[in-house]
């Protein structure tokens, strides 16, 4: 089991909730989250995605250095284990989890290994009007929005204009 492939999986996640017209909305309710559950290997379940809407909250607020939500993050995982497999490759990992948390548990594992290879690059959008999440790859790691076309335009329009206004 490879975690870095679950980078994509960790976005989708903590961008599951964005801000559409002005409005918050929760993408796992439709059928984008059937799609995005199945996508990932999801089961599809209702237990699947209230477990995976609460991951969310965990790990958006960690991100957001809002409050400290370790504890859910650990019961997150409390269940899993990763199970070693030899193969004629060599040991390949298997997460060994209850199959309406296995999502959850691959997000967290994501979340960490972003952490750790790239601290400091996970971060909420600089827009407070929005509620997407970016990972930093850029070499300076300087980005501040989830969009430079959506939020990074809007932002930088609302400093010129503020600055025009004052002079």
């Amino acid at each position: 089991m490879r975690v870095i492939k679950d980078e994509d999986l960790l976005m989708a996640v903590l961008n599951s909730a964005p801000v559409v017209d002005g409005k918050p909305t929760d993408q796992l309710d439709d059928s984008t989250g059937s799609e995005l559950l199945s996508w990932f290997g999801g089961t599809g379940t209702e237990a699947e995605r209230l477990h995976l809407r609460r991951t969310r909250g965990a790990l958006q607020s960690m991100v957001r250095e809002e409050d400290d939500a370790v504890e859910h993050l650990d019961l997150v995982v409390s269940k899993a284990a990763l199970l070693p497999e030899v193969t004629s490759d060599g040991i390949q990992w298997q997460l060994n989890a209850p199959s309406d948390e296995r999502l959850g548990v691959r997000t967290v594992m994501a979340w960490s290994h972003v952490m750790e290879e790239l601290p400091g690059r996970l971060r909420a959008c600089a827009n407070i009007e929005c509620n997407l999440f970016l990972i930093d790859h850029s070499r300076p790691g300087t980005a501040k929005w989830c969009s430079m076309a959506l939020c990074g335009n809007r932002m930088k329009a609302r400093t010129h204009a503020r600055r025009t206004r004052g002079s």
